[in-house]
C-alpha cells in the first residue's frame, strides 16, 4: 500500500489523517500523491466539512502530538500473547463506560477522542440482529503497524482532569520482544515498554489448560522475564484472562513463580465475561479502579537555605 506524499503521515499504518482530515479523500497531500495527473482536486479544497485534529480512529505516534500538548497523559500498556483477550479488556470497559455500569466516586468519565476507534474494538461484544455477541478482531499485526493508541479522560472529583492511552497491539509482537529486544518486528513492543506507566501482564487461562499448555507457560515465562527487567519501578498487576476456565493448581503455582521476582506487591485480577453479570461486572470494575488509582510520584525539589536580608551579610559581615 502506498503512502501519503505528507513525510509525517501515516494513513496507511492504522493512524488517522496528521492533518485532521476526516477521510483521506479530502486530504490535498493524499490526493496530490494518488491522482494520475499529479493535480489536488479542487472540488476538495472547498470542502465544508470541519477540520478537526483528530478522526475519532486509534491514535498512532503522530497524533499524540495533540494530547501530549497540555500534559503527558497516563499510559497503560498491556503484555499477553496472541488471542490472550487484551482487546476484549479494552471493549469490557468501553461498555461498561456507555452502559453506565461502570461508576466511580472518585473518577468520571470526561471525553475521549478516540470514540471511532473504541466503537471499532467493542462493536463484536454487542447484541445486533441476527448476530451474537463475538471476542474482538484478532489485532493484525503489520511490521509497519504504530501501537493503537485509545484515549479516555476522567475528571476527579477535585475537578482535575487525567487523560490516559490504552495501547492496543498484538501478541507477536511480545512474543518476538521477549525472544530477541532488539527485533525489527518488535518495535512496536518496544515503544510500549518504553512510554507505559502501567502495565498489565496478561496470563491466558485458556492456552494453560489446553493441549499446548507447556508451550503457553513457557511463552508466558519468558515476557514476565523481559517484563519485570523493564518495569523499573512501575507498577503492574497479573491479570488471568478467560477466568471461568479451570487451571491446574500445578499450572497457577509456575505463572505466580514466573513472577515472584517482581519487586513490590504485584496484585491479581480475574477477568470473565462468561460469568454472572455481577460477578463480570465487579471484576472489571476492580481492575479499572486499580488503573485509574495511578498517580506519578510528583517532582521533590531540595530545600533551600533560608534568605538573610542583612545587606552586610553579603560583605561577610555578622
Amino acid at each position: 500500500m502506498e503512502k501519503c506524499s505528507n513525510p509525517y503521515c501515516f494513513a496507511d499504518d492504522n493512524t488517522s489523517c496528521a492533518d485532521g482530515h476526516m477521510t483521506l479523500q479530502q486530504c490535498p497531500a493524499w490526493n496530490k500523491h494518488h491522482n494520475n495527473e499529479g493535480e489536488v482536486q479542487k472540488d476538495l479544497a472547498s470542502s465544508e466539512h470541519m477540520m478537526l485534529p483528530w478522526s475519532g480512529l486509534a491514535m498512532g505516534g503522530t497524533d499524540l502530538n495533540f494530547i501530549t500538548g497540555k500534559v503527558k497523559p497516563i499510559t497503560v500498556g498491556i503484555f499477553g500473547p496472541e488471542s490472550a483477550g487484551k482487546t476484549t479488556i479494552l471493549a469490557a470497559l468501553y461498555l461498561l463506560l456507555g452502559h453506565g455500569a461502570y461508576k466511580s466516586e472518585k473518577y468520571r468519565f470526561s471525553n475521549s477522542y478516540t470514540l471511532s476507534g473504541w466503537e471499532a474494538v467493542s462493536n463484536s461484544l454487542r447484541w445486533q440482529p441476527g448476530q451474537p455477541p463475538n471476542f474482538p478482531a484478532h489485532t493484525p499485526s503489520r511490521s509497519s503497524r504504530s501501537p493503537g493508541m485509545l484515549h479516555l479522560a476522567f475528571r476527579q472529583s477535585n475537578h482535575e482532569l487525567r487523560d490516559f492511552l490504552f495501547a492496543d497491539a498484538p501478541g507477536e509482537w511480545f512474543k518476538k520482544w521477549s525472544v530477541n529486544q532488539q527485533s525489527e518486528e518488535a518495535e512496536g513492543a518496544r515503544w510500549i515498554s518504553k512510554h507505559a506507566d502501567v502495565v498489565l501482564l496478561i496470563a491466558d487461562r485458556e492456552a494453560l489448560a489446553g493441549s499446548r499448555k507447556g508451550a503457553a507457560r513457557n511463552d508466558f515465562q519468558l515476557l514476565a522475564q523481559r517484563v519485570i527487567s523493564e518495569m523499573h519501578g512501575r507498577p503492574m498487576a497479573l491479570v488471568w484472562t478467560k477466568g471461568d476456565i479451570e487451571v491446574a493448581p500445578a499450572m497457577e503455582a509456575a505463572i505466580r513463580k514466573a513472577v515472584v521476582s517482581f519487586p513490590s506487591d504485584l496484585p491479581e485480577f480475574t477477568l470473565s465475561i462468561k460469568d454472572a453479570e455481577a460477578q463480570s461486572k465487579q471484576c472489571f470494575h476492580e481492575l479499572f479502579d486499580w488503573i485509574l488509582a495511578f498517580k506519578r510520584s510528583g517532582v521533590v525539589l531540595p530545600e533551600t537555605a533560608p534568605v538573610n536580608h542583612d545587606p552586610l551579610f553579603r560583605f561577610s559581615r555578622k
